[in-house]
């Protein structure tokens, strides 16, 4: 009887786990029994939890009542200012009782938040030539350009840094500023000339990456995470190629991304450090190195 006692708890601890594993859990991950008992404090955990929203609901109700309003929010000192002035109509300028003219004694302010749009304009560069007419023989010299991101661009750097800047911060496709740049331009710049333009740009910061992940890697402590990434290729055909990113970065530290085209030894792929742990979620994902 005691050995059929004990089968049976076994029998119900298992149904009980699974439960609990088909509740809280995926479907695909197993809970460790030390995991599981977390759960026993499940009760508790939403009694202490309702009680902390409570006792905030009532003290951010008090907070509302007796707060007063602060009025609308102040614009920025540091903007400039552009005033404009408003003149009263010609009927407005004259007293309607005695038809003299009035004068003007003060301005009623009110300030709003304005932008202006974008200038697009030909910067025409002139090199300064110089010769002397007493040594013909030592020929003409002229300014030296500066250094551009692409030489003989077509675009200035601020034009091809507003691009880099619009991909990455702006999250603006470029066959979308493709179709800006024509819209307020007339002007065709094809998507293929500025994915040319963030290719430059990439390699000229390839050596502060190096840099980056230098100083991540001197540390004792990397976190590490791979996405897979649907790329279009010319020779897919119409299906997107199955490429990954991989994003290294340390809490509060340097993010630094390795993007490879796939996980053999032809395309390039990451292999572990000596001494380095990779740990795989059951989705695929890299938790951990």
């Amino acid at each position: 009887m005691l050995q059929y006692a004990e089968l049976r708890i076994r029998v119900l601890e298992e149904r009980l786990r699974l439960m609990r594993i088909e509740k809280y859990g995926a479907g695909g991950e197993k809970l460790s029994q030390a995991q599981m008992q977390l759960f026993e404090l499940e009760p508790v955990v939403s009694e202490m939890t309702e009680q902390a929203e409570s006792d905030y609901a009532q003290a951010h109700r008090s907070t509302k009542k007796s707060a007063k309003h602060l009025g609308r929010q102040e614009l920025p000192a540091n903007l400039p200012r552009v005033e404009r002035i408003l003149p009263c109509r010609p009927d407005q300028r004259v007293c309607k009782r005695c038809g003299k003219e009035m004068v003007v004694i003060g301005y009623e302010e009110s300030s709003q938040l304005d932008v202006e749009p974008a200038k697009y304009f030909v910067l025409v560069t002139k090199r300064e030539k110089r010769a002397c007419r007493s040594c013909e023989d030592l020929g003409v010299v002229s300014a030296p350009l500066a250094p551009r991101i692409i030489e003989k661009c077509l675009a200035s750097d601020r034009i091809v840094i507003e691009t880099v800047v619009g991909k990455y911060c702006n999250h603006t496709p470029l066959h979308r500023q493709s179709m800006i740049m024509g819209r307020d331009l007339g002007l065709e710049i094809s998507r293929a000339t500025l994915d040319g333009w963030v290719l430059k740009v990439g390699e000229l910061l390839i050596p502060m990456v190096a840099a980056m992940r230098g100083e991540l890697i001197s540390g004792s402590y990397i976190q590490a995470d791979e996405t897979p990434v649907d790329v279009q290729t010319r020779e897919g055909r119409g299906k997107n190629h199955q490429a990954y990113l991989w994003q290294y970065s340390r809490p509060g530290g340097t993010v630094v991304f390795d993007f490879r085209l796939g996980r053999g030894s032809r395309t390039g792929r990451t292999e572990a450090a000596p001494g380095t742990v990779r740990r795989h979620s059951p989705n695929g994902r890299l938790r951990g190195v």
